[in-house]
């Protein structure tokens, strides 16, 4: 979901040797966070706030959307992956710095010391073609016409939900929940409480459909589009989507385990050490003990636990439910269904 500016404050109150508030802003989902609002607390502080924006490059190019790009929001360093939701080669990146909290000379120097001293003229010639792409308002008005359509269409759907539109009814239905920015172009599908779950879906609109989505996960998958995308994918991908849904029963067992506890904190990753040879284990006998190693799926690549972090039951449950959708686990030290503890 979304970073308040109540979470944020809270934190700087809370640890006071803050020196930079760095947050993401889309999601890979495509929840936008108020970056106005966040700024605003954090420069109450004279610390500087940094976006990782990487998937919100073509924000400033949507009219709905503009003002809760970063830059515009008052972020002081920004860094947009344009090859996300642009045309760009893959690994085309931009920072943008602004205000005078930050010093663009130390940037430069940090940059100098971990960037390589020989770049891509391949890249570079990317983002400057990318750029002059942008400048056509016509692409972002088609654009713009063909998700409206797509989400139109959508309202037919009786048994897979679309995120936004999942979205917004819990808004309506809470009258304490404030109403969400959310990017359109990331179309996320929810599968839950269907007879099939993320993974299904995926396999479903590849192999019959012919149409390859970003991500699947255990009960959505994320259909990413862009300018690029022509009118025929979206029409395409909605009448796929409405023809799955006919078939499809309901299912209340199929219950979603995402939104479970950060887990419990016994080390930092860096107190571990890293000499004390491997302790390997079935991850189902690790309840209780503490992981020495990262557990993840990708994409999104978010972990499910981080070194240093006491194993739950709720964490195993998680796992397992992974498992039944054939979507694969993976760890540091590539050992699952072994994981390294203390």
């Amino acid at each position: 979901m979304e970073i308040s500016k109540t979470q944020i404050k809270e934190k700087l109150d809370q640890n006071p040797d803050i020196k930079l508030v760095v947050i993401t802003s889309p999601t890979y989902e495509g929840v936008i966070s108020n970056i106005k609002e966040i700024s605003d607390i954090v420069h109450k502080y004279n610390i500087p706030l940094m976006v990782d924006e990487a998937h919100g490059a073509h924000l400033r190019f949507m009219d709905k959307l503009k003002e809760y790009e970063a830059m515009i929001s008052g972020a002081d360093i920004v860094v947009q992956s344009l090859h996300k939701t642009l045309p760009a080669l893959t690994q085309c990146a931009i920072m943008h710095i602004q205000g005078n909290i930050v010093l663009e000379e130390k940037v430069e120097n940090a940059l100098d010391i971990f960037e390589t001293s020989s770049p891509s003229y391949i890249l570079m010639s990317s983002i400057d073609e990318c750029l002059d792409i942008v400048e056509n308002e016509r692409l972002f008005e088609q654009y713009n016409d063909n998700l409206k359509y797509f989400y139109n269409k959508a309202k037919k759907l009786k048994k897979l939900q679309i995120l936004k539109d999942y979205i917004n009814q819990r808004v309506i239905e809470d009258k304490n929940k404030s109403k969400i920015n959310y990017d359109d172009g990331k179309i996320v599908i929810i599968t839950e409480g269907t007879s099939i779950n993320g993974k299904q879906l995926a396999d479903i609109l590849r192999f019959k459909y012919h149409i390859e989505v970003e991500m699947e996960n255990v009960n959505y998958i994320i259909a990413m589009t862009s300018i690029c995308d022509k009118y025929e994918n979206f029409e395409r991908l909605i009448d796929a989507l409405i023809e799955i849904d006919e078939k499809l029963e309901f299912k209340e067992e199929n219950k979603s385990t995402e939104q479970i506890k950060t887990p419990e904190r016994k080390l930092l990753s860096n107190e571990i050490d890293k000499n004390s040879g491997y302790n390997f284990v079935n991850y189902k006998d690790a309840i209780g003990k503490v992981s020495k190693e990262y557990i993840w799926i990708y994409p999104p690549g978010i972990p499910i636990i981080v070194p240093g972090e006491i194993v739950s039951s709720e964490i195993i449950e998680k796992i397992e439910n992974i498992l039944k959708t054939d979507i694969d686990i993976k760890t540091s030290l590539k050992r699952f269904p072994y994981i390294d503890i203390l």
